[in-house]
């Protein structure tokens, strides 16, 4: 049972019978659930995606779900890691954070290719394709801005010392994701930034002001990566964009269409037998759309809300200043990416090539996703001390 022991009682009781845990809150329990259904739907239709296109390339039917379960596994440990530790820590390792994501980055544009191997025309990768660094840099950029916005305090209202050392850093890692180049991650960790910046108060005048100023810069740097130009012009005119820009995302089309209301059937939908490129990543989506329909896709993003809002209920509730900003940012980040995967398979945003979170292929992004939900979930929880065997039992209901 859980009580509050006198000093003399705690020297009477052996250190096994005393102890300090976590206990989860609502939200926190309801999140590893959504978390376990995602999980679970994910591999099954991970498989239905894949098994062909394992297969075309002379590999077991079940090779990618192999290697996505393997990713949950981990994934299960670092969630399990992260829901004991005390997410008041990531202040103190903000920096140490930041500058490893910073040196990751550039070290996928320096190092050899046997190193870092260029994966579909972009460097995102080390030592394989192991680790991808700018998925961990979501962590980076939602720690360290969190905390800079708690160190800054009543600074943050002013454009010099306030907002423009956030741009500057995050900007470093914006051009670092766009030279890669992957300019989905460096949109994302903008938008993020900017979320953040907006929780933590800032004038609204001041950042508006910068990013007007930055449009152009991007606007032309868009232009010279000619692919993401593509992209943008073939979503907003169609019909001027050649046929082979548009092809991925009118098959996308043509497989949320022909799954209609219930779908063709788990395993029966036909653009992943070579019609749709990536069918278990960028447009996995796609997949859920045909098989499960249009009310797989809503289920989907029914739990995705439902995420969003026990993760904005656990910020709400959170500890501190410092971990209200970082559970904004993590539930945001989550979120936003599964919006924007449906978005664009469903031709409402341009083709920007985020995963599906819990679903997609992808095991760093598995890993990262589960380990940021247990931060989530230790925010969401309480610290108490434990005596008795309900120590062990991390699930026990208070004593009454």
């Amino acid at each position: 049972m859980s009580a509050t022991a006198t000093p003399a009682r705690d020297r009477a009781l052996s250190p096994a019978q005393v102890r300090l845990r976590w206990r989860m809150g609502t939200e926190a329990r309801g999140l590893i659930l959504v978390m376990a259904v995602l999980l679970s739907f994910g591999l099954a239709v991970l498989y239905s995606a894949s098994a062909i296109d394992a297969m075309q390339r002379n590999r077991e039917s079940w090779y990618y779900f192999a290697r996505q379960l393997s990713g949950v596994g981990i994934g299960m440990i670092a969630f399990a890691f992260a829901a004991k530790l005390d997410a008041e820590r990531f202040r103190a390792w903000a920096w140490p954070i930041m500058w490893i994501t910073i040196v990751t980055l550039l070290l996928c544009l320096v190092l050899p290719e046997s190193i870092a191997p260029r994966v579909n025309g972009s460097r995102r990768f080390l030592f394989g394709s192991s680790f991808q660094p700018s998925e961990f840099g979501k962590l980076a950029v939602v720690v360290w801005t969190s905390m800079l916005i708690v160190k800054k305090g009543d600074q943050l209202r002013r454009l010099t010392k306030g907002v423009l050392p956030f741009f500057v850093v995050i900007g470093l890692l914006d051009v670092l994701a766009a030279l890669e180049p992957d300019l989905s991650v460096a949109m994302l960790y903008t938008l993020l930034l900017a979320v953040l910046l907006f929780a933590g108060g800032v004038r609204i005048a001041h950042f508006v002001t910068l990013c007007a100023l930055a449009i152009p810069v991007l606007w032309h740097k868009i232009e010279k990566v000619q692919y993401a130009f593509l992209r943008l012009t073939s979503f907003l005119d169609p019909g001027a964009a050649p046929s082979q820009v548009g092809y991925q995302l009118k098959q996308s089309l043509i497989a949320v269409g022909s799954g209609g209301l219930f779908g063709v059937g788990f395993g029966q939908g036909r653009q992943q037998y070579g019609f749709l490129p990536f069918p278990y990543s960028d447009f996995i989506a796609s997949n859920i759309g045909e098989e499960w329909g249009f009310l797989g896709l809503a289920a989907v993003t029914l739990a995705f809300a439902a995420y969003a809002l026990l993760g904005f209920r656990i910020a709400r509730q959170a500890r501190s200043p410092f971990l209200q900003l970082v559970a904004v940012g993590l539930t945001f980040v989550t979120v936003i990416t599964a919006y924007l995967h449906v978005g664009v398979v469903i031709g409402l945003l341009p083709t920007t090539g985020l995963t599906l979170p819990f679903v997609s292929y992808g095991r760093s992004n598995i890993v990262l996703t589960m380990f940021l939900t247990g931060v989530l979930v230790n925010i969401g929880s309480t610290k108490e001390r434990v005596i008795g065997s309900g120590a062990t039992d991390p699930l026990a209901l208070p004593a009454t």
